[in-house]
């Protein structure tokens, strides 16, 4: 059947996070899909797609690694991961009975690194242990452990049994329900996992007063210390003060050597003398309680397996949407992307990775946010454009050139956390007090609010709208529309964090409600990601109806580009022809424009002109 070409726009990412019309490219019209007849489910082929397509750039995701951007994405990462997974180390020690530790943490978190960096079909999306995991754990064990049920033989039949819906996922393509998933929920399960972030480094500080009003006060000072100082260094990296080389090293390594800095700072003067909460660690490569690597998940009886089930359903539920929309957001519209993504082999891949922590007795690891789409923003190369417009003569905007897209970056910060868990390294991690922790979180929560799109249209409602650009894309919506997109975002968020925070109020009021119905309350807050899950269907479904196609266009839009969704499409095998749409050539930043996209342009223009 012949393609019918029409014009459609392609699409510009603004500062707010929605897509708008800049240029036209060619693509299939909707007479086709229709015109085709229901198929039938087509088993693996979403997964042999997947191959098929990133096979081909396998050799260069290593010879492309050749390239600065490595080291400081490097360093950047393995901080940024190891950091905040030791803080919900600590909280999963001090909630699971020291069950959990560094080790298994750490563990978890090389685990994911290793697998994802050789055989993903995604390696920029960064994998490790997650604050919903955490959640997730330590609800478990609420649940479980008053029951007489062995916890660790429990969890690795909840992780054997989602192993086999992650591999009924990939075999029956169900990650083409990916390119429903928009901005809308992205922005919320973004905003969550950022609040969840600030929450934890509130709830570190709180536990200061353990060791007297002198060490909380002193490790509070140094979190705030930690905050101000790698949010200015990220600042200064993106301003326009100093030389370009001096701004690049505050970007790169400003965090890194204030966490390094401030580990230190407590040895300054008379503040040697204070006791400092620090990381509770074991001996290297232990785990954490008296038992071996290996799970002896035999020895649980039958009903107790079959008891899993329900619990492995949550479990795949919260790593489906939270993998996929990680990947999705570390290959957002914003990032110059090239190489092809591969969502249905990649959540085969992380089946395999929980069914290996059940049985190692681990943290199953996933796609983190905001980790993730820090990694791709790591290694994107930038240049320097001059504005043309009269009034801006003068002026130079910083625009992404590329980004290194490669595998090693992925690998080296896992094999430096597991280096991380040898003897000497477990040391120097002892030293870390735990102000800096909570510091961190600071540090990765704002910055994640920051780039967020419900903070974006809150800044946009509550700015002078007489000093507003007059090319900000909101501008074209009714105001009105907007508060109630943002209302909307902010219910689910509300929503969902509620959900999450009635399991520390079970943990205050325990004596005073029946097991019966504490066992009620607990099983019905584990179910959280069905709530995240429900925000899909609710924005396809019913937004619709309440606001125009052009104000969801600018206040809501795919989460990535439709080269990057050719996965979700596993009907058919993309090739590189007229039909397809290469990433680079969708995502338009500022006046940057493909040699593909002015081609088809002009091969247009000679068309109507014949």
């Amino acid at each position: 059947m012949a393609t019918n070409l029409v014009r459609l726009p392609t699409t510009r990412t603004t500062h707010t996070g929605a897509i708008t019309p800049s240029s036209f490219i060619t693509a299939p019209t909707g007479t086709e899909e229709r015109e085709r007849p229901c198929r039938r489910i087509s088993l693996f082929r979403g997964m042999a797609n997947d191959v098929r397509r990133r096979l081909p750039y396998y050799k260069s995701d290593w010879t492309d690694a050749w390239d600065y951007r490595i080291v400081p994405s490097t360093v950047y990462m393995f901080f940024a991961n190891v950091l905040p997974a030791l803080a919900f180390s600590l909280d999963m020690f001090e909630k699971t009975n020291m069950s959990y530790g560094v080790n298994e943490v750490l563990l978890a978190s090389v685990l994911g690194a290793v697998v994802f960096s050789f055989l993903a079909a995604q390696p920029l999306c960064i994998v490790g242990v997650t604050g919903p995991i955490t959640v997730f754990n330590y609800t478990v064990y609420a649940i479980v452990t008053p029951r007489g049920i062995r916890y660790f033989q429990f969890m690795c039949w909840i992780c054997l049994w989602s192993m086999l819906m992650h591999f009924a996922l990939a075999i029956t393509n169900a990650c083409n329900a990916v390119k429903w998933v928009t901005r809308f929920s992205c922005d919320i399960f973004g905003f969550y996992v950022a609040f969840i972030y600030l929450q934890k480094g509130i709830q570190v500080l709180a536990l200061q007063w353990r060791a007297g009003d002198a060490a909380a006060h002193l490790s509070i000072s140094i979190s705030l210390l930690v905050l101000m100082s790698g949010y200015a260094c990220s600042w200064l990296g993106n301003s326009n003060l100093f030389r370009q080389p001096v701004r690049v090293f505050l970007k790169d390594y400003g965090t890194p050597l204030a966490i390094v800095f401030f580990t230190g700072y407590q040895y300054f003067g008379k503040m040697k003398h204070i006791d400092l909460e620090r990381l509770p660690v074991s001996q290297a490569f232990f785990p954490t309680s008296e038992r071996g690597w290996l799970v002896h998940f035999w020895d649980i009886s039958v009903g107790q397996v079959f008891l899993a089930i329900p619990f492995a359903l949550l479990l795949t539920i919260l790593f489906y949407f939270d993998h996929n929309v990680s990947s999705l957001i570390s290959q957002g519209t914003e990032f110059p992307l090239k190489k092809p993504a591969g969502f249905h082999w990649d959540i085969f891949l992380l089946g395999i990775t929980t069914g290996i922590s059940g049985i190692l007795g681990i943290p199953a690891p996933n796609g983190l946010i905001p980790q993730a789409p820090f990694h791709t923003a790591s290694l994107c190369v930038t240049r320097r454009l001059s504005e043309e417009a009269e009034e801006d003569k003068g002026k130079a905007e910083a625009i992404i050139d590329h980004v290194v897209e490669q595998r090693v970056s992925n690998l080296a910060q896992g094999l430096l956390i597991l280096g991380a868990m040898t003897g000497p390294l477990l040391a120097m991690l002892a030293l870390i007090p735990q102000g800096v922790l909570a510091g961190l979180f600071f540090v990765m929560g704002l910055q994640a609010l920051e780039g967020n799109g419900i903070t974006l249209k809150l800044l946009f409602l509550f700015r002078d709208s007489s000093l507003a650009s007059g090319r900000e894309p909101m501008k074209r919506c009714r105001k009105g529309a907007v508060w109630a997109f943002v209302i909307l975002e902010l219910v689910g968020f509300g929503a969902t964090f509620a959900i999450t925070q009635t399991i520390a109020a079970i943990g205050y009021v325990h004596h005073t409600i029946t097991a019966y119905i504490q066992s009620l309350i607990l099983i019905g807050v584990s179910s959280f990601p069905v709530f995240i899950f429900l925000l899909i269907p609710a924005r396809a479904l019913i937004m619709p109806k309440y606001f125009t196609s052009e104000e969801l266009g600018v206040l809501d839009a795919p989460t990535a580009s439709p080269f990057t969704l050719e996965s979700a499409r596993s009907d058919r095998l993309s090739v590189n022809d007229g039909r397809v749409i290469e990433r680079g050539d969708v995502v338009k930043l500022s006046r940057r424009r493909s040699s593909v996209v002015r081609h088809n342009i002009n091969n247009n223009s000679k068309k109507r002109a014949g």
